[in-house]
């Protein structure tokens, strides 16, 4: 039997064209939300549904890194993660068909390298956005190593 573990409730109310807010009793205030300009009625520089998905997989990644890193007592200076959802017409329908996340780690020791990508291959693994959806998801991570400032 599935254990629910956590619920979260978010509204939309329709505000004007293809906008609307939404809102959560886990916040004050709500979020924009619109049709993207691509489409009719599309509103530029508002969240759409697409970005929202494209930043609940990238954001998920983060912070299943973090959560891994934390436990596993891995130290590094600084990630960072670009998203890039891809919308396609697959058999007549629009889809999400492919997230493209390239998270950057930058660690302070070259022997941590090894430890690096083994935290970032089970946090792809764990992340449960991405294993929630049916879109692809490819991960391109770079590690970097930080440049000790000149004294």
């Amino acid at each position: 039997m599935d254990t629910i573990i956590h619920e979260y409730e978010i509204s939309v109310a329709w505000k004007n064209r293809s906008l609307g807010i939404l809102t959560s009793p886990d916040f004050e205030g709500g979020l924009e939300v619109a049709t993207p300009p691509p489409f009719p009625d599309g509103i530029a520089n508002t969240w759409s549904p697409e970005h929202l998905f494209t930043a609940a997989v990238n954001s998920c990644l983060m912070t299943t890194f973090i959560a891994i890193a934390k436990r596993s007592r891995f130290n590094f200076s600084h990630f960072t993660s670009t998203a890039t959802g891809k919308l396609s017409n697959i058999d007549g329908k629009y889809v999400m068909s492919e997230i493209v996340l390239q998270p950057v780690l930058t660690i302070d020791n070259e022997a941590d390298r090894e430890k690096a990508e083994r935290i970032l291959s089970k946090s792809e693994a764990a992340c449960l956005i991405s294993n929630s959806i049916i879109s692809k998801v490819i991960v391109t991570p770079e590690i970097k190593i930080s440049v000790p400032a000149i004294q």
